[in-house]
C-alpha cells in the first residue's frame, strides 16, 4: 500500500518539490546536506526521489547513488542525473554490499518507513567504520500529528499558541496532505530514532535544527508567526 501510493503521487512530488518550486528545499534543505556530504568520495541517498538530494550530495564525490522504491522516481531521476547513478531498492533492504560506501544520506524519509529499525541497520552495513549518517526528519517534536497553533482570544492583544501533540505515541497514519494526495506517515518521538542509531553503532555528533527559510514564511501571512518553530531536524552520526 506504501509503495502504491507513492508511485501514484510520484508526478505530484517532481512537480511541487524539485526545480526550485519548493524553498525549503532551494533555501535550506540542498544547501545543508551539500555542506555536510562534501568530502566524502561515495554517497549513497535513501530514498532520493527524482534526484535532486542525490544531485546535491555528488558535489566533490567521487560516486553518488540514489536509491528509490518507486519506478516513477528512479525513472525520472536517470532522465535528470547528471553523473550520479539510481537504482530501485528499498530502505530495509539495500542492494549493497556492506561498507561500501563513506556516507549516507536520508532527507525526510524515514518518517515514511514503517520498520525503521531494519532501515537504520541497513545504513549501519553499508557505511564503512568512521563513515557519516546525515538523517533529515520533520522536526519529530514541534510537527507531531495535531500540533498546530492555538488562538487565545481571552487575552488582549490575541496571543497564540504552539499546540503540541501526543509526541510520545507511535502512530502510523495516511494523511491527506493536499485535496486528492494520500501519504503514509510513522510519528516517532525523537528518542525512538537516537537509540535506534545507538544501537547500530550509530554514534550522533551532531543535531540541527534550523529556523524555516525566509522564502518559506513569505508563502502565507499566517507563517510569519512561525519563525521560532523549527520544522527541520537533522541529526549527523558517526558509524563506530
Amino acid at each position: 500500500m506504501t509503495e502504491e501510493l507513492w508511485e501514484v503521487n510520484a508526478s505530484w512530488w517532481q512537480e511541487g518539490f524539485t526545480k526550485g518550486a519548493d524553498p525549503e528545499y532551494e533555501e535550506q534543505i540542498l544547501p545543508l546536506l551539500e555542506g555536510l556530504l562534501e568530502g566524502f568520495p561515495r554517497v549513497l541517498d535513501i530514498g532520493c526521489g527524482e534526484g535532486q538530494t542525490t544531485r546535491a550530495a555528488s558535489v566533490g564525490s567521487q560516486l553518488s547513488v540514489g536509491v528509490d522504491a518507486s519506478w516513477a522516481q528512479v525513472s525520472v531521476a536517470g532522465e535528470r542525473a547528471l553523473s550520479e547513478k539510481y537504482v530501485r531498492g528499498s530502505a530495509s533492504d539495500l542492494p549493497f554490499r556492506a561498507s561500501s560506501f563513506d556516507a549516507v544520506l536520508a532527507c525526510l524519509v524515514f518518517e515514511h518507513v514503517t520498520d525503521m529499525s531494519v532501515a537504520v541497520a541497513e545504513v549501519s552495513r553499508i557505511l564503512v567504520p568512521g563513515g557519516r549518517f546525515v538523517l533529515m526528519l520533520n522536526h519529530p517534536l514541534l510537527q507531531t500529528p495535531g500540533s498546530g497553533w492555538v488562538e487565545d482570544h481571552m487575552s488582549d492583544p490575541m496571543d497564540q499558541y504552539w499546540r503540541v501533540g501526543d509526541y510520545l505515541t507511535v502512530q502510523e497514519t495516511v494523511e491527506e496532505v493536499e485535496l486528492g494526495v494520500h501519504i503514509p506517515f510513522v510519528h516517532r518521538p525523537l528518542s525512538s530514532y537516537v537509540n535506534e542509531l545507538s544501537e547500530n553503532e550509530l554514534s550522533v555528533t551532531r543535531m540541527l535544527e534550523p529556523a524555516p527559510p525566509p522564502g518559506f514564511l513569505t508563502q502565507s501571512p499566517a507563517y510569519s508567526s512561525a519563525a521560532h518553530i523549527p520544522r527541520l531536524l537533522v541529526l549527523v552520526c558517526e558509524k563506530r
